[in-house]
């Protein structure tokens, strides 16, 4: 083997190495139902808050009652967000999204929801989330990605840990723009 053969083999082994030192934790979640009511929401076993994929689940189940409900989404996104409730901004803001009739959009991130079927997603409802090499980049704050049945790249929300160890919402980038349902286009 010449020496140019093993400094190229040390460099692939070196590059693979480090490729395979990032694994992606995911994390995917079945609900039967979505829970209607915050004592829906507290009953499911991710409620115990014990790692961040649970809370990022259980903030898009609290998403969707928000688009059925306002009032029972915001109780269920306070309970979430823990020591740190909406502010009338982050309201306005999830306010302003559903707006035109866009309640939608949470309902995207479950599977088989896409925009052919007006985001109407396989039952039982199943998300899977999961991390990057950023993912930890501040200690105590968790990024997690999720996949959109109507976006082409992955939306992020990102979750804090308080010192008893639970995790609560911090941050959902999830409310963006997607593809418009099959149903809204004058086209289809």
């Amino acid at each position: 083997m010449s020496i140019f053969d093993k400094l190229k083999n040390n460099v692939l082994s070196t590059a693979e190495k480090a490729v395979n030192s990032f694994r992606s934790e995911r994390e995917t979640f079945t609900f039967n139902g979505l829970p209607e009511s915050l004592a829906q929401l507290q009953a499911l076993p991710e409620a115990d808050l014990s790692n961040p994929f649970k809370t990022a689940a259980l903030s898009l189940c609290a998403l969707c009652a928000y688009a059925a409900d306002k009032q029972i989404g915001i109780e269920m996104l306070n309970w979430l967000k823990g020591p740190s409730p909406l502010s009338n901004q982050e309201i306005s803001f999830i306010d302003d999204r559903f707006r035109d009739g866009k309640t939608y959009i949470p309902f995207s991130y479950f599977n088989g929801a896409v925009p052919d079927n007006n985001y109407s997603p396989t039952q039982p409802f199943t998300v899977t989330f999961y991390t990057n090499p950023y993912s930890d980049a501040n200690q105590g704050y968790k990024k997690l990605f999720v996949d959109c049945g109507g976006a082409d790249s992955p939306r992020e929300i990102v979750l804090r840990m308080r010192g008893d160890g639970k995790w609560f919402l911090w941050e959902q980038f999830l409310l963006v723009g997607i593809r418009e349902p099959k149903a809204a286009d004058p086209w289809a």
